[in-house]
């Protein structure tokens, strides 16, 4: 019976365009990258489909350093931090990514997670009790719905407002009687590019006495002075933030972490289920995360910053002339200021068709579809980074431009 009902799901998100597959990466992460899908022959692509927003991933310096932390601390952790897993790396990092926040976050110390969808998870389901409600952004990362449902399930009242939607979410808050608030939002929303607005939920949070959760997850590393974050690309600071980055996208490892109040981070210690019961991160890990943080804070991570605002403002211009060529049909290009560029084209039929045509001369740009977006919204997801150059982007532009003339009427 469970197989039977399986392969029936199977065959209906088939039927609407839905399955999923896997592609297989013979190569490291970077822009030219050996792919094979389905047990089809491996071929050469130019990837526009990775969060290596600064193309450090396969980074020599990185490489050397994740195998120095090998030789000095093994592969596994052995046990959960809380036991023998929390080794001098961890630490050492965690001190490390604080201090990036400390302008922002006046006097906060951090928690490294192994993986970012881990560390929503764990915030929110420690933070959300009987006391609480999450007032929380419709379009928020996954990894901060299941934490708002673990949070639901542990009595927190969860209220949703409309994408940055703040006269709703003011509404929600003046009504709450609950005596903790926390706002959860991304900062940079991950299928669209675009950049809650911090600046007014702090607004709001002062006067509502609320906390703010933010997961910069798509920030850290390409936003803010020497890429410190979304907050301080707004040049923030408040004690009400709870600060979520990620290791694993700009900054080309692995990994995340939660920056906050001292309070805060000890009761995730002591109470962060996600946390305590999960095996430490390699610390291997945790030391080339290190190194990868002092290039991103320095001049290397200042050039990379700037060779993706250079391409960004090169892409975003073809867009525009792509779909201002267009008879109206609904399709956008919506400006951003971060490496990912959407294409929205609406149903799943044409958005597959698009990436179609992109494969069959050697580009992937991942197609993204409900329930990852909502319904209607299919689009392209083109993700820039570094490593990318002007010719790679000029070739995306002129192969989208002929798929997209294969589909008009």
């Amino acid at each position: 019976m469970l197989l039977d009902h399986l392969n029936q799901q199977l065959r209906e998100r088939e039927a609407q365009l839905l399955r999923r597959r896997r592609r297989v990466a013979e190569t490291g992460c970077s822009p030219q990258q050996r792919l094979s899908m389905d047990g089809g022959r491996p071929r050469d692509m130019l990837s526009f489909g990775s969060n290596d927003y600064l193309g450090l991933a396969t980074h020599p310096t990185l490489v050397e350093a994740l195998a120095e932390g090998a030789a000095l601390y093994g592969v596994g952790s052995g046990s959960s931090p809380l036991l023998t897993g929390h080794s001098r790396a961890h630490a050492r990092l965690e001190r490390e990514l604080a201090a990036t926040q400390s302008g922002t976050i006046p006097a906060c110390e951090a928690l490294y997670f192994s993986n970012g969808y881990l560390a929503g998870l764990a915030l929110l389901s420690a933070l959300g009790d009987e006391h609480a409600t999450l007032f929380s952004d419709k379009l928020k990362h996954v990894s901060l719905v299941d934490g708002t449902l673990l949070a639901k399930a542990h009595k927190a009242k969860v209220l949703r407002y409309p994408h940055g939607d703040l006269a709703a979410l003011e509404k929600q808050l003046a009504e709450s009687r609950s005596q903790i608030k926390l706002i959860v939002t991304d900062a940079v929303f991950g299928m669209d590019g675009d950049i809650a607005p911090l600046v007014e939920l702090l607004g709001l949070a002062d006067r509502h006495d609320a906390w703010v959760v933010v997961d910069d997850a798509h920030g850290f590393g390409v936003l803010g002075a020497q890429g410190r974050g979304s907050l301080a690309h707004f040049g923030l600071s408040s004690p009400r933030f709870i600060y979520l980055g990620n290791l694993g996208k700009a900054l080309g490892v692995a990994g995340a972490f939660v920056a906050a109040h001292p309070t805060v981070i000890a009761w995730l210690v002591q109470s962060a289920r996600a946390y305590i019961n999960t095996a430490a991160a390699p610390p291997a890990l945790a030391h080339a995360a290190s190194v990868s943080l002092k290039l991103v804070l320095g001049e290397e991570g200042d050039r990379r910053r700037a060779q993706l605002r250079l391409l960004g403002a090169t892409l975003h211009e073809s867009l525009a002339g792509i779909v201002a060529a267009l008879p109206p049909m609904g399709w956008e290009a919506p400006s951003s200021q971060t490496p990912i560029h959407p294409f929205i084209v609406g149903d799943n039929e044409s958005a597959l068709a698009l990436a179609a045509g992109m494969d069959a001369v050697g580009l992937l740009v991942p197609v993204i579809r409900p329930p990852t977006v909502p319904v209607g919204t299919a689009r392209l997801r083109i993700s820039l980074s570094a490593s990318h150059t002007e010719a790679d982007v000029w070739r995306l532009s002129s192969a989208l431009a002929d798929a997209v003339e294969t589909l008009l009427p």
